[in-house]
């Protein structure tokens, strides 16, 4: 335990050069005085951290020097190449950038570890398109992720229907959601999200823009998909469902939230174990389609058309296996 946070003492000295002994404690969750012990016994073992005193002061390693990576684990080695499983990286054009920063792992790892990356990739592999998609990335995709490393205003051509519409676009990021790419920027004051594979046309401005630091990709990202989802669920229905129809539903309904709000508002379990719920969908439709994949663990109570379907679904479907009754009444 003590070797991994000396390990993680030096490695935060060298990402952020001075930090005080507050800063240090915080970070790796400790006293200030375990880490003045800490410095202490780096500096026993050769390692050249030293404090510099005053308003501005902290510790610091010596110019230049940096540790090899002989404190990493087995596990951690390994981590360290899955997480550079190409696809991703090598559509955004980062490729050869990746198999560099790999190679230099590896030169810094012992012998005992230099055979993660052949582990690794005998045990995981990843295939992130959606099934019946192409596998290529879209064409201008390399070229909006180096503006969006360096920070450069985008002029985008965009498809929109049968018409193309012209933006000026702060790039923030890339998201790659089910094998499609979407870029997230800021157009004006406020903030969109396009489909890289509609994107026709890019030409990469001299002009930087100022990133809001606080803005977070991810956190953004997930408020904005739940919000489309709630947005596509304009149409409510009310079914009864048994023991096994509540367990099937999850993997029916498109959004987790929709089943975990339903189950959360359902009432108490009936005589027969079933419950009423009012489920969200995107049309009467669509939760036609859903729905009749539940067979008789589900009876559809609202809206009437909805029902009268349903039922005319499993009138058909008992005519197709009226013989099959017939003679097992017979035996």
């Amino acid at each position: 335990m003590r070797a991994s946070r000396l390990i993680s003492l030096i490695l935060l000295l060298q990402s952020r050069e001075t930090m005080t002994a507050t800063e240090l404690a915080r970070e790796l969750e400790v006293s200030e005085r375990t880490v003045y012990r800490d410095v202490l016994a780096l500096s026993a073992a050769g390692v050249p951290v030293y404090a510099d005193r005053g308003r501005a002061g902290g510790y610091r390693l010596l110019g230049g020097y940096r540790t090899r990576l002989t404190g990493l684990t087995r596990d951690e080695a390994e981590a360290l190449f899955l997480a550079g499983l190409p696809g991703p990286a090598g559509d955004m054009g980062l490729a050869d950038a990746v198999a560099a920063a790999e190679l230099k792992v590896l030169a810094a790892l012992p012998p005992s570890l230099r055979d993660a990356p052949a582990r690794t990739g005998q045990r995981f592999h990843l295939d992130v398109p959606g099934w019946f998609r192409e596998a290529g990335p879209p064409p201008l995709l390399a070229e909006l992720a180096r503006a969006v490393w360096r920070d450069r205003l985008v002029e985008l051509r965009y498809r929109r229907g049968d018409r193309e519409v012209t933006r000026a676009v702060a790039p923030y990021g890339l998201v790659l959601k089910n094998g499609v790419w979407y870029l997230v920027g800021r157009v004006g004051d406020g903030w969109r999200t396009y489909r890289v594979d509609r994107v026709v046309g890019v030409e990469v401005g001299e002009e930087g823009f100022p990133r809001d630091e606080g803005f977070d990709l991810g956190a953004y990202w997930r408020e904005q998909a739940e919000a489309f989802l709630r947005d596509i669920l304009r149409a409510e229905v009310t079914v009864r469902l048994s023991p096994a129809g509540l367990r099937a539903l999850r993997h029916l309904v498109d959004a987790p939230f929709v089943h975990a709000e339903a189950v959360a508002a359902a009432g108490r379990p009936d005589g027969q174990g079933r419950v009423v719920l009012r489920l969200p969908v995107e049309s009467v439709e669509v939760a036609y389609a859903q729905l009749l994949a539940l067979g008789p663990e589900v009876e559809v109570l609202d809206p009437p058309e909805l029902r009268a379907r349903c039922a005319a679904a499993a009138r058909r479907a008992a005519a197709l296996y009226a013989d099959d009754a017939a003679d097992a009444g017979q035996r």
